[in-house]
Formats: structure tokens, C-alpha cells, sequence
């Protein structure tokens, strides 16, 4: 990671030397899921805030990731990997801001801008006690993603009738050690302004009858001006998980995009060129045909399937609708499987059935499985908030820009490859059950919780309209398949040697759809070496199910699990806890909301009967 260039001018007068100084390291991966642009990252006893994408050096080297399908619905011309820094210069990479600009000093208790304490070239502590200097650990955000330092100075003069930074006190943060509360962080004023503690700062009320409002800020992007902003500010901690939520979206690269011929065409950046220049490309180059088994004239009219916004007719066709037609076109390929005619490089997805007899699995429910051998997904940071995590289908109501320039059309994202495991439930079966009155009255209530919570965010505001609530996609036949998907993980975390964190699930719940993927998450091959294929053969599944399903008969919260009427972030879970089917976030796609192990193995008192009970 990279700061900017130094602009400060130190208080001797002296313009200090640009610096464009390495501060710190961290994994290309985690640049679009952990630490993405406008995220908070700590190094040492410093805080920086990731810049936007237009600050990033050497973007124009960075890897291309190729994804059309989902290129396509995000509206740009394609994705890069974040650009990696260059050992020998010492530059490159992604470019930090510091953030927040308020630190403090632990031995003579100064709280002011980083700058004012005058600190030598490359070091973070106070001129006068030459001490490490403290990031402020308060910040205000709102759910557009704007985000500033805390008004300290409007807080310690509450009350107070006196113009903003016009009391020429100096202000200190010390901490009064009785306990870790608020009420222990003291801030104070040389003006002589009562102390006040950091007590009630976290209650939105408290900021609004202050007048503190949101103004818009936006440290990540370099000169970026305040904008106008109807929503009220939060306090946050500056390490606290609610300051980012990244906006994430992902795709499988299925067939025919991203395999032979039309992988050919991305990578040589054939799309929109003429004729004349993709015969001339190829003839110079004729290893590419042979490799992918093609002609030119075949690579011609993929590079015009390209352009055409229909793409290729049938069951190949690009999506051009909302996100879910990902998941159909997804869903489709997995049943229908892809067995293995090339090379991984040209052919990144192979799905075959197993060897196996599945009766042993259609005895439980299952229809059939199907074994994921090659697998690669595409995640993409395609922009973030702050305070709540966005619903499916409300994340452009409120989200934060990633560049100032309107040139820029690509977005960073990164590239899993691994394996997995197809699971589909037998759809005759699984319509008589998600049928059942009371299984109707169960998920009804998660249902119902689901819509308050979309209510609440949709609500007006002062100065702000209501917007339209998202719709809610919860239903019988999710809750069954987001509850088994964690239950086979958490039986596959013991069994397969992977831990729960590095396997993740996908969903695949619609009128025409009822099948998980579980697959393993990481950046590299070590995710492709076997061990979830094993454990896809119909013996071995049929085991690992029925293990799952007798562990989630008993929670060791039982029975108050069980008979939780709400539970979970939001109250959007029933019977679910740490101890039985809680997953990693970074292995669940819905923040282990939408869990209830009483539609898999029904409830204790009879009511409601689980898919598997049957």
C-alpha cells in the first residue's frame, strides 16, 4: 500500500520532499473482499483509508480478470486484479489516505490533527513527548458511505454559544481508567469548558440535537469535495465492522464464457476488432487456434457474439437481466454438467456425475449430486456501505462511489479457483413439504421479521424521503437450503480436513430451483487438490448427511435454540446458534441470517415436520 504524494508544508516553512512510501502489506485477495477502497487498515500505530481506484498505481499492468456475464449486468468493460507493488522501486500498488486525520498523544494527552503535532518525516509521534501517536478510535459515518473525524470540538462544547474552532483552547482525549466504558474517555478544552465524557456519543440522537449532520466527506477519493447527504450520522469505532461493508458480486465461469474459443477472444482482446485485424492477430499466432480447437472465422463470430447485446441464442444466451438470471443460468449448467475436453487454462468449468450408485442418496431426498472437478468464481467489489450491510436488491439505493473519474470502466476483483459439490433436492418431494400449513406459518415469521427490517431502512427520514423496501426473498424452500448448506459444512469441516472458513456455499432457491454448491474459497489451486470431491460420491454423502442431520437434532442450547421464536442479527434466524449451524462470514453469502435447523430435522414438540423427517 501506498500514501500519496506529501503535500504538507511543515511549520519551519519548509516544503517537506514528496513521499510516496511503502507503509504497510496485504494480500491482492484482500484488497476486494477485506480491504477495499474506503476501508479503514491499521499499520503499526497508524490508520489509513484504502483510495479509490483512479489513485491506484500501475493499474494499467494489473492482471485482467475476465468475467462477461457478469461484466455485463455491472455495466463495464471488465475487471482487474489490484496492482501489485514493486519491491525494487518501492512503489506501486494501492494508494492510502490518512484516516481519520485526529490522533492523540498518550503522555501529554494533545488531541489534534496528525499534521499539527509535527511529526519528523516518516514517523507517527509528538514533537514535544516523542511518543507514538493514537488514531482517534471515533468516527462518524453514514449508510452512503460518507465518513469524517468525530466533532470533538462540537461534543466538549455542547451548550456552549460560541462559533465553531473560534475558542482558542486546545483540546485533550484522556482516559480516566476507572473502567473501559465511554464514560471513562475524557475530553477536554484549554478554555476552560467543562470536561465531557465520550458517553452518549453512540446514540444518534445525541449528534442530531447537536446539529452535527453528515457532510458528505469522502477521505478515500483524492480532492473529492463534499456532497450534499440526507442521512443522519453514526458514531462507529474505527475498527468496528459496521464502518464497511463491501457491495460483492459474484459469478461461475460456466460455459460456453471463459472456455476455448471464447476465452480466446477476452484474453486477445479481439471484441470490436475487424476482420481484417483478427485474421491478421491469428495468422501471426497460429499455436492460439490448435489450442482451442477453432478456425478464424469461428473466433470471428464469437467476437461478434460479443458485441451483439443478445449474445448467442439458446440456453448459452448473456444475461442481460438482474443479478438472479446469474444464478438461473448457473443452476442450469450445474444440472447439466461439463465433462472435461481441455486443458484447465481453456476450460475452466468441469461438472460430471459420480461414479456411484446414488440410490443411497435419493432414499434421503436428494434427486442426484453432481461433482464440481474444476470450478473458478469471479468476485467483484463493485462498490460499498457503511452502518448496515445492503439487502439483495436494494444495494444501489445507497452505495459509495468507488473513482472520481467517469473514464474508468473497469472494477477490481479477483479471480477462486477450486471444487465443489452440487446438491439438488427432489422437487416433487420438496413441494409437497414446503406445502405443509405449519412449515408455511414457520418461515412466515422469519418472512415477516425480514420485511419489517426492509421497512425500517425504506423509512423517511427528516430531510428525507421513504423509498420503496425491497421485497423480501425468503421462503420455506431458502430456509431449508441455506440451513443444510451449513450443516453439510460444518460435517465436511470435521471430515475433509478443510476448515469451515476456507469452504463457502451457494444458494440456488427459486420456483424452478432447489440445489446448494459447497466449494471450496480460495485464490490459488490449493483449493482444487480433491478433498470435497471424495466426499461428493453418493456412499460418502450419504454418510456425511445423515451425520449432519443427527448433529442438527441436538443443539447443546437445546431446548432454547429450538424454540427460539427470533434469533440471530435482526431476529432473521429461528433455531440457529454458534453451537449448532452458525458458519465464518466468509464462508455464509447471507451473514448467517435465514437459519432454522427445524425445516431439516423438524421441531422437538411435533409441529413441524423437516424435509428430512419425512
Amino acid at each position: 500500500m501506498t500514501p500519496p504524494k506529501n503535500r504538507r508544508i511543515r511549520r519551519s516553512g519548509a516544503r517537506s520532499a514528496p513521499s510516496a512510501k511503502r507503509v504497510g502489506g496485504v494480500r491482492q485477495s484482500q484488497v476486494v473482499t477485506t480491504y477495499g477502497v474506503g476501508s479503514m487498515v491499521a499499520v503499526e500505530s497508524e490508520s489509513f483509508i484504502v483510495g479509490g481506484i483512479d489513485t491506484w498505481d500501475d493499474t494499467g499492468s494489473a492482471d485482467e480478470v475476465y468475467e462477461q456475464r457478469l461484466a455485463r449486468i455491472l455495466g463495464v468493460r471488465g475487471f482487474r486484479l489490484p496492482p501489485a507493488p514493486d519491491p525494487e522501486r518501492g512503489r506501486g500498488g494501492v494508494t492510502v489516505f490518512r484516516f481519520p486525520e485526529f490522533y492523540s498523544c498518550p503522555e501529554c494527552f494533545a488531541l489534534q490533527r496528525h499534521r499539527e503535532f509535527n511529526p519528523p518525516p516518516g514517523k507517527s509521534v509528538c514533537s514535544e513527548c516523542n511518543e507514538d501517536l493514537i488514531p482517534s478510535r471515533f468516527v462518524l459515518a453514514c449508510e452512503n458511505g460518507h465518513i469524517e473525524d468525530f466533532p470533538y470540538w462540537k461534543w466538549v462544547h455542547r451548550g456552549v454559544e460560541r462559533e465553531s474552532g473560534f475558542c482558542k483552547g486546545e483540546l485533550r482525549l484522556r482516559t480516566a481508567g476507572a473502567s473501559a466504558s465511554l464514560r471513562s474517555v475524557i475530553v477536554e478544552c484549554s478554555c476552560g469548558v467543562p470536561p465531557v465524557s465520550m458517553e452518549g456519543a453512540f446514540r444518534t440522537g445525541s449528534l442530531r440535537d447537536l446539529g452535527i449532520r453528515c457532510e458528505g466527506r469522502r477521505p478515500w477519493l483524492e480532492r473529492a469535495q463534499p456532497e450534499l447527504c440526507d442521512k443522519q450520522p453514526r458514531t462507529m469505532q474505527r475498527g468496528s465492522s459496521s464502518a464497511w461493508h463491501p457491495v460483492i458480486h459474484t459469478a461461475l465461469s460456466i460455459p460456453p464464457w471463459g472456455e476455448g474459443v471464447y476465452a480466446l477472444v477476452e484474453r486477445c482482446k479481439l471484441v470490436g476488432k475487424s476482420e481484417e485485424y483478427i485474421r491478421t492477430y491469428l495468422e501471426d499466432r497460429p499455436a492460439l487456434l490448435s489450442q482451442v480447437d477453432t478456425t478464424v472465422q469461428g473466433v470471428i463470430d464469437v467476437a461478434r457474439a460479443f458485441d451483439d447485446e443478445e449474445g448467442p441464442a439458446g440456453a448459452d444466451a448473456v444475461p442481460t437481466g438482474p443479478r438472479s438470471r446469474l444464478r438461473e443460468d448457473e443452476y442450469v449448467a450445474l444440472v447439466r454438467g461439463r465433462s472435461e475436453s481441455r486443458i484447465a487454462e481453456w476450460q475452466p468449468f468441469v461438472c460430471e456425475p459420480p461414479a456411484g450408485d446414488p440410490s443411497a442418496i435419493e432414499a434421503l431426498g436428494l434427486v442426484d449430486t453432481m461433482l464440481v472437478k474444476r470450478l473458478r468464481e469471479v468476485r467483484v467489489m463493485a462498490s460499498f456501505t457503511r452502518g448496515q450491510p445492503p439487502e439483495e436488491g436494494e444495494e444501489e439505493l445507497r452505495h459509495a462511489q468507488l473513482s472520481l473519474r467517469d473514464d474508468i470502466d473497469w472494477l477490481p476483483a479477483m479471480e477462486v479457483i477450486g471444487e465443489g459439490v452440487f446438491l439438488r433436492l427432489d422437487e416433487r418431494r420438496l413441494t409437497a413439504w414446503e406445502s405443509e400449513p405449519s412449515v408455511v406459518r414457520r418461515a412466515e415469521h422469519v418472512r415477516t421479521e425480514h420485511e419489517r427490517v426492509l421497512r425500517e431502512r425504506a423509512k423517511p427520514v427528516k430531510g428525507r424521503k421513504a423509498t420503496r423496501p425491497a421485497e423480501s426473498h425468503v421462503t420455506a424452500r431458502l430456509l431449508l437450503l441455506h440451513t443444510l448448506a451449513h450443516a453439510v459444512i460444518n460435517e465436511w469441516s470435521l471430515d475433509a480436513g478443510y476448515p469451515a472458513s476456507a469452504l463457502r456455499e451457494r444458494i440456488y432457491s427459486g420456483p424452478d430451483m432447489a440445489g446448494i454448491l459447497i466449494y471450496t474459497a480460495t485464490s490459488d489451486s490449493a483449493g482444487s487438490l480433491g478433498g470435497i470431491i471424495a466426499h461428493g460420491e453418493p456412499e460418502n454423502l450419504s454418510r456425511t448427511l445423515r451425520s449432519a442431520l443427527a448433529r442438527a437434532q441436538w443443539c447443546s442450547n437445546d431446548p432454547l435454540c429450538m424454540e427460539s421464536q427470533a434469533s440471530g442479527s435482526d431476529s432473521l434466524n429461528k433455531a440457529a446458534c454458534h453451537a449448532c449451524v452458525l458458519l465464518p462470514e466468509t464462508s455464509c453469502e447471507s451473514l448467517n441470517s435465514f437459519l432454522d435447523r427445524a425445516m431439516i430435522v423438524g421441531d422437538h414438540a411435533g409441529d413441524v415436520r423437516g424435509y428430512f423427517s419425512l
